[in-house]
């Protein structure tokens, strides 16, 4: 049993690690691209940029849950 929680330990680490890197690098993505037109959506139509925002934070989660299931399942192939 202990070595079934050390493993899944293990991979909740991974996964967190690799969530923190890939939100950071998404923020910073988004930030350096769409942050001047979003910007300018926010001050002349507020519910658009409401939409926008909702949207691209749907976008993000089910992006950045595909990448890092395939990345685990990646690390997993290699390691067993």
């Amino acid at each position: 049993m202990k070595a079934e929680a050390r493993r899944a330990l293990r991979s909740f680490a991974i996964e967190l690690l690799l969530y923190g890197m890939l939100i950071a690098g998404y923020f910073l993505l988004v930030l350096h691209l769409l942050g001047p037109s979003l910007s300018g959506i926010a001050k002349n139509h507020i519910r658009l940029y409401a939409l926008l925002a909702v949207a691209l934070i749907l976008g993000q989660s089910i992006v950045l849950e595909f990448v890092t299931t395939w990345i685990l399942r990646l690390l997993r192939g290699r390691s067993e």
